[in-house]
């Protein structure tokens, strides 16, 4: 039973005015003292590592308002020990329920648990994650290993692809750049990202897990953090990038990790991730079903590139107008669900003039 793992909301504690029936607060499905909710038809559910953090970020999440419907959500309450041993039960029956697990933590390398939760249920996960910078870097004997060296180096690993979104120039190693490239990995600068928020989507729209780093919000915006940059996205930014994960058909598992209330001026950090959460929702709601396990209900676009020298196939949903690229090689069973590549219509404009985007020839590689 997932209450044996997880401690239940101190309601008392919120200290909460009454709220009408549209607050969020309202309609969720709360684990409270001696009454754990009835998960059948629930999607979402949140579950807060940290007890301080979670009261804080519930008072600023209960009191917005709930435009959802149809949504059902759960708040599961707060993990009795903040350890794999506790996080990974509850993240496994959640995914073998078919429950999108939203987690908030302070420790930045929670992300790792989150990752092996979805490893029980996928073989093959892409991961994308929102940072300042890239927590990867060459195995060294004389170094300890980044967030994700275990995961992208450990034998019979079940990452397909990372993707990390915002870093810094001044706060990554050229080094890293390099492997990153080797490994056909993707990484969007921030000043890339936020001239143009569009064209960083289909990467979250290929993303199985969705995680983000306080620390890629500017300190100012979010000083809930340890050793906080001047420079960062906006909240406003972030929060249009959550709901592109809410809105991805395949995201399964979404984090936030690196908050801490103790730094935290006015709750002010707890309210930004509370609007995190809120977008993430609201892209949720509008998700409009086109996640292409196959080719129907799609259109074809066949385009020669001349730089490569062969044809490429093109695919656009009726539906939502979002773009796919077809991988032109046999791909194996456990790789079906990555074998349409999402991309843009700027990368098919791009494509239509000879042109394939680098971000399109690296997912190529992948397969090859």
């Amino acid at each position: 039973m997932l209450d044996n793992w997880l401690s239940p909301v101190n309601l008392t504690a919120l200290s909460l005015p009454n709220l009408d029936a549209d607050h969020l607060g309202s309609r969720l499905y709360i684990h409270t003292e001696g009454n754990f909710p009835d998960l059948k038809g629930v999607q979402i559910a949140l579950v807060c590592l940290n007890e301080k953090e979670g009261l804080a970020l519930r008072k600023a999440l209960y009191t917005m308002s709930f435009p959802f419907e149809g949504l059902h959500i759960a708040d599961l309450g707060t993990i009795r020990k903040c350890t794999a041993e506790f996080i990974m039960p509850v993240l496994i029956e959640l995914h073998e329920s078919n429950i999108l697990p939203i987690l908030v933590g302070t420790d930045p390398s929670l992300m790792q648990i989150q990752y092996k939760g979805l490893q029980h249920e996928l073989q093959h996960i892409n991961m994308v994650a929102m940072d300042e910078f890239i927590r990867l870097s060459v195995p060294s004997e004389n170094k300890t290993p980044d967030l994700f060296n275990e995961i992208v180096f450990q034998k019979k690993s079940k990452l397909f692809h990372l993707g990390i979104i915002g870093c810094q120039t001044h706060f990554t190693l050229p080094a890293t750049y390099r492997l990153m490239d080797e490994l056909h990995f993707d990484y969007i600068r921030l000043g890339t990202a936020r001239a143009n928020l569009a064209e960083v989507e289909p990467i979250i729209r290929d993303a199985d897990l969705l995680g983000c780093q306080v620390a890629a919000l500017k300190q100012s915006e979010a000083p809930g953090q340890e050793n906080g940059s001047p420079s960062g996205f906006s909240v406003e930014e972030i929060c249009q990038l959550c709901r592109y994960g809410g809105m991805s058909e395949k995201v399964k598992s979404f984090g936030i990790f690196g908050y801490k209330a103790s730094l935290d001026r006015k709750a002010q950090t707890a309210s930004v991730l509370a609007q995190m959460i809120w977008y993430f929702l609201d892209g949720l709601s509008h998700r409009k079903g086109d996640f292409p396990i196959s080719t129907e209900g799609l259109t074809e676009y066949i385009v020669e590139v001349k730089s490569l020298d062969f044809t490429v196939t093109f695919w656009k949903s009726q539906r939502s107008g979002r773009w796919w690229l077809q991988v032109p090689v046999k791909t194996s069973k456990q790789q079906q669900r990555h074998r349409l590549i999402p991309c843009s219509y700027n990368d098919y404009k791009l494509a239509s003039q000879g042109e394939l985007p680098d971000r399109l020839v690296n997912g190529l590689k992948r397969f090859l």
